[in-house]
């Protein structure tokens, strides 16, 4: 099946001119170059809606129609989709969970559908209703063809919305006696997941609704590794001094397999945030002294989190963990520091509820 017969997206009708159609030929080099402008300027959506109408005008065997045409569609629809739902340790965990969770006849919310596989589980689990969003249509359109395809449909409403603009009466036919989500980033809260769990709660849920996962725990090691630095920071290349690009380092973290970097773990594991997700939990600061460090220079620190999905089943995207689709953050420092053994270093860990920040040691507070 080709690519375009494939999406799930509305008629092409809707985007043709009204009356005789002019020039087939023309209509599709005006519609390409349009995508193409709109690509370029980072409007993927309305791009892939221009490609789309082009690519089933030119006819399946047009190749650059088909490939400008699934450009669009990997800007609207990342990657990492496909390698969480290949997530087999993922998947097993929040499937257990759920079974233990989901009671026949529950209502149950889950928040940021994707291709609608935990909806489909609290389905087969025994909930009466699902309802389940999700803010891009494309991928909304997707969750609804799967749904049906697995014989749900009567069960599973996939609204195409942010969970913070949900309604119950409109959206939800009463609240949710039961949440399922999974807005989780590879540092916990980058995602959004503090403010749509704070709104689920207030204006989605019963009072005693079940959370899957009810708590998650941010976990960090402080690690010597040139390679994990040289990803954020840079000095002399080909003799030269470049150093004046570090204005352009980022100050917070990123995603990476910390097994693909050669590194040396200077501390234990110890604990950077501890999160309920029944209550609110406001921005702040706090200090957090490690275990004991071993000698060396401090380049990073690497975070990964552990889920409490339910009562005896936990989720980590940790580095034991060599092929969770989080993969793992990492938060080079400003500048380099040494540690020494028997003496602890402190930390400042600090989260605005949707990145979380390390400081480290004292001086450079």
């Amino acid at each position: 099946m080709t690519q375009q017969a494939e999406l799930p997206v509305s008629d092409p009708g809707e985007l043709a001119p009204a009356g005789p159609p002019p020039d087939t030929a023309e209509l599709v080099r005006s519609l390409t170059a349009r995508g193409e402008a709109l690509l370029h300027g980072a409007a993927a959506g309305e791009a892939m809606e221009c490609l789309r109408v082009a690519s089933l005008l030119a006819g399946p065997g047009d190749e650059r129609q088909a490939r400008l045409l699934n450009r669009a569609v990997r800007q609207v629809v990342p990657r990492w989709h496909f390698a969480m739902m290949n997530d087999h340790e993922r998947n097993a965990a929040y499937e257990e969970a759920i079974i233990a969770t989901v009671r026949p006849g529950d209502v149950v919310l889950d928040i940021g559908t994707g291709s609608g596989l935990l909806a489909l589980l609290a389905a087969k689990a025994g909930a009466s209703t699902v309802i389940t969003c999700e803010a891009e249509p494309v991928i909304a359109a997707a969750a609804r063809q799967i749904v049906r395809a697995n014989g749900y449909a009567d069960t599973i409403k996939v609204v195409d919305a942010r969970s913070t603009a949900l309604r119950v009466g409109i959206d939800l036919p009463t609240r949710a006696n039961v949440l399922v989500t999974e807005i989780f980033d590879c540092a916990l809260l980058g995602e959004h997941a503090l403010p749509a769990l704070e709104h689920a709660r207030r204006e989605l849920l019963t009072p005693n609704a079940r959370l899957v996962p009810g708590r998650g725990r941010l976990l960090g090691q402080l690690v010597e590794s040139d390679r994990l630095r040289s990803h954020n920071n840079v000095t002399v290349a080909c003799g030269f001094d470049v150093s004046p690009f570090n204005q352009f380092r980022s100050t917070e973290y990123f995603s990476t397999y910390l097994h693909s970097h050669d590194h040396r773990m200077l501390t234990a594991p110890f604990e950077l945030l501890n999160v309920d997700f029944g209550t609110d939990q406001p921005a702040g600061t706090s200090e957090v002294t490690t275990l004991p460090v071993i000698d060396g220079q401090c380049d990073a620190v690497a975070m990964w989190f552990e889920l409490d999905l339910a009562p005896g089943i936990t989720l980590s995207n940790g580095p034991r963990h060599r092929y969770t689709h989080w993969r793992q953050a990492v938060q080079t420092f400003d500048q380099r520091f040494r540690c020494d053994a028997g003496l602890p270093v402190t930390l400042r860990v600090s989260h605005d509820r949707e990145r979380v920040h390390v400081r480290a040691p004292l001086a450079e507070w």
